[in-house]
């Protein structure tokens, strides 16, 4: 399965969602969008907060799953945590600019 690009091929920069298609109907609707915070994750940050999720927010269980010790996991979520709040604070200020 193809993986949705987040960032530009070619500068970097946060890719935009522009149109979006249902696939019944054919209604298509476009304008710009910013992805979600969670959708603005590497892909492993993404797999690492779905198995999360499995695993009831336990990160002790984590811990065991991947084979780290606890202080590693929760560094992990913590550092997770932290670009998401980056994302949505730059989402914010992208909002304001507009305004």
């Amino acid at each position: 399965m193809k993986v949705l690009p987040t960032r530009c091929p070619s500068c970097n920069s946060q890719l935009k969602v522009k149109s979006l298609v249902c696939e019944q109907c054919r209604t298509e609707i476009q304008g710009e969008y910013e992805l979600p915070a969670l959708a603005r994750l590497s892909s492993d940050d993404q797999a690492f907060m779905l198995e999360f999720i499995k695993a009831s927010g336990s990160l002790k269980e984590m811990a065991r799953l991947l084979r780290l010790s606890y202080p590693t996991v929760r560094n992990r979520l913590d550092d997770i945590i932290e670009r998401i709040k980056l994302a949505e604070k730059s989402e914010g200020n992208e909002r304001e600019e507009k305004l």
